[in-house]
This record gives C-alpha cells, structure tokens and sequence, in this order.
C-alpha cells in the first residue's frame, strides 16, 4: 500500500487508462536476461549509466479505474510524512506501549523519512529513505548520537545491505557499494555502481536488500502496478554475486515485498509481501510468506493470500496452483521490515520469532496496523501464533507515527525505524540502558 500506488488508482486513473499501452519488449528486461550475469562492472557513480526512463504501470482494465464512490474516496488517504521528520520533542514515544517488561525509548530523530536500517561491523547504525536522495549514519560521539549524511543524489535509496565492511545501497534501478564505510564517516567515498539492470517505474520500484547465507545479495523487484499481469524482469525475489554478476530470480509471483529475512536455523528465507488494492476494505490481507525451495511461485496476480482468485486476472486459473502464505497478516496493513529475534535480551519465548513492521494502511476506511507484531513459530516452522508488541502509532483512526523497519542489535535489543516521524526507537527488555550497545 504506497502513496504511489494511490495516486495511480485515484487521482490520474482515468487518464492513465487511456494513455498506458503495451510496453515495447525492448524497454522490458526479459527473466531469461535474468539468469545471465547482467552486473554492470563496478564504476564510479557519475560513470554509470542514465537511469532508464519511467515505465508507466499496466493496466487490466483500461478505462474503468477500479475505486470506490466520492463519498468513501473521501476517506482513503495516505498519509505524507512532514518533510524533515518531527522535532525530538514532538515524538509520540510516551505514547507507544510494549508488554510488560519491555522499555521503548527513541535511539536517534531527524532522519527524514527513515525506512531500512542495518548495523556495522563496528556498531554504525545506518538508515536509508524513500521519499529522498540520502543514506544516513548515525554514530556515537562522546557520548551523543549524530546523524550523518553518507551519501546523497541517489534514487529512492530504500534497500540496504552490510557486509564485512561494505554497504550496499539499492537504489530504484541499480545497485551501489560503499566500501569501507565506517573508516570513511567524516570523508564518505562516491557510491560505486555494481548493478544496473532493473527497469524504472514508480510504482514499487523501490528495493529492499539483505545478504543471504550464501553469501549473496537478495532484493526484492516489485510488480510496477496494484494488478497486472508483472512485466517481464518484475514481481519477483532476485539474487546475485557481491558484484553485481550471475542475478537470477529466486522466488516469483510477488507483488512488493519490503521485507525479508533467514530462518536462524533452517536457513529459510522468508518474506512480506503486500496485498493489492481497491478489491475491498477486507481482502485481500498481507502475507508472510516461507520460501522451502527455489522457482515456487506466490501466486500474484491470480490468486491473494492463497484461498482467493483475483476477479480481473484470476479468471481460469486456481490458488491450489501456487504456494500457500505461511500467515496472512491483515487487509491492507501494508506489513513491511521483518527479522527473526536472534538476541538473548528478551525472555526466551521470542527467540527464533519474527518481529514484522505494520507500515498501517491508508485503502481501508478504518485503519489498522502502524505496529509491530511478533511471530511465533512450531518447530516444524510452521506458524504457530500473532500478537502486537509495539503499539500506539495509530490513533483515533489517524497516524502518529508508522513503522518500516526491525533490527536486532548486537546486545539484542531491537531498533525500529518510523518515517512518519523520521526517527529510529529502541526496545529493551529488564534494567539494559539504551546507550548501551
């Protein structure tokens, strides 16, 4: 659920309808060129290619904007985060409630539109945005936390990665590294290119990035659209050498997964993926979905949440085709960043669990989500039950805050970031002060 998509749906459907054509095959990059290695060799930033031009997203059903009447359109909005984050003090952190036991308290503000966070080696948090052109870092000293700029006039830096002293940074159609990072704080290298082939649109075209157990990097490639059917190179999970050589697609059928993580044992990879919109206040939810092998499918866009087939693209075809959700996580929720707790701070039951990002939802006239919720697991890795652990960003039917991202330190408290306010908070369990690391 992205503002993107909403202004797709709402205010320029009608004209989009009529404008949007089949995209020529050569503006597309097929999954067969997937499978190639396709990296760019490593270059310097201002060296790399032009970003390509934005494709505009698919339609199924040109000239009838699928919406609801003026009246209910009224009440679906999204929700613009202020510019420049909220002033520390304007923070909704007393208001935000955890079980008993556990402390929220904000780690660091003004970072605007935070959204994916990742740890160094060294203990440098860093945060990327969306909405702007930077990548931030935020560092202790003496004894304060400062937010630094460590790169900027990039495209939609949403997805990051770390790795033996490197930061990878997912940008809307390539892939850069800053090397040796934490010795470079002050003085930040240039970003160097190591991929470049994704097609650019606005609509989720986002990434999001992480290091998998084999030592590759994985990022999610949005279907550029609320339905359709993906075009080629699109609406699926991808991986690929530290350099940028030999992608592949891993997983298909996914609409726009912002989230994903391994299993600490099994080594499964897991995953959110976002439901599609304007179908009903209720359907279809969001889902965690589990990943037991390589080359299944999730079924977008025929099948949602596993049990029901979309009434534009479904026609002919049966969820019992794809692979099931492993939980569904409610309509519209827009459920984002997700890790497994690998920590020892809190009490034994949540270790192994999954901490999800509800980022809340904006297609429902009465909002849910703008929390975190844990997971917990059986031990055959099924799912065994849900509940909230952190609350209170959603009042009164309105957001105060929403968040994007989890992270587990390495003292195994665990950081959220939110980019309404553009702050990161942190959870701790018993006496642990938040300084500590």
């Amino acid at each position: 659920m992205t503002l993107t998509s909403r202004v797709q749906s709402v205010g320029l459907a009608s004209a989009l309808a009529l404008l949007v054509t089949v995209m020529p095959a050569s503006g597309q990059q097929g999954e067969d060129q997937t499978a190639k290695p396709g990296g760019a060799p490593a270059t310097a930033a201002p060296a790399a290619k032009p970003i390509p031009p934005m494709q505009a997203a698919p339609t199924t059903v040109p000239g009838r904007p699928d919406v609801p009447n003026a009246e209910v359109e009224k009440q679906l909005r999204n929700v613009a985060p202020p510019p420049f984050g909220l002033p520390a003090d304007q923070l909704p952190t007393a208001q935000l409630n955890v079980p008993k036991g556990f402390k929220v308290e904000l780690y660091a503000s003004g970072i605007p539109n935070a959204r994916s966070i990742r740890i160094g080696d060294k203990g440098t948090v860093f945060v990327s945005n969306r909405l702007l052109d930077k990548v931030y870092a935020i560092v202790d000293r003496n004894g304060k936390r400062e937010v630094k700029v460590i790169a900027s006039g990039m495209d939609r830096p949403n997805g990051l990665a770390f790795h033996k002293g490197t930061l990878y940074i997912a940008e809307g159609t390539r892939i850069s590294k800053l090397q040796n990072i934490e010795d470079q704080l002050d003085n930040p290298p240039q970003p160097v290119v190591i991929y470049s082939d994704f097609i650019s649109t606005q609509s989720h075209g986002w990434k999001f990035m992480g290091i998998g157990p084999d030592n590759k990097l994985y990022v999610n490639v949005g279907s550029p659209c609320n339905i359709c059917e993906p075009p080629a190179g699109t609406g699926h999970l991808r991986r690929m050498d530290l350099d940028g050589s030999n992608p592949e697609p891993v997983v298909r059928g996914v609409r726009n997964s912002v989230g994903f993580d391994w299993h600490p044992v099994t080594k499964e990879l897991w995953f959110t993926d976002n439901g599609r919109d304007w179908l009903s206040e209720d359907l279809p939810e969001d889902e965690l979905n589990r990943v037991t092998r390589h080359g299944l499918h999730f079924g977008f866009p025929y099948c949602h949440q596993g049990n029901f087939t979309d009434r534009e693209m479904g026609w002919g075809r049966s969820c019992d085709e794809f692979e099931k959700p492993a939980a569904l996580l409610g309509p519209h929720s827009a459920a984002l960043g997700m890790r497994f707790y690998t920590g020892k701070m809190f009490p034994s039951q949540y270790r192994n669990a999954i901490f999800i990002a509800r980022h809340g939802s904006w297609n429902r006239t009465k909002k849910i989500g703008g929390d975190v919720i844990v997971v917990y697991l059986n031990k055959d890795g099924t799912v065994k039950s849900q509940e909230p652990f952190l609350t209170g960003f959603l009042k009164n039917n309105s957001y105060i805050g929403r968040p994007v991202d989890v992270h587990v330190m390495k003292d195994g408290s665990l950081l959220v970031s939110d980019d309404y306010g553009g702050a990161v908070y942190r959870v701790t369990y018993g006496t642990s002060k938040v300084a500590a690391r």
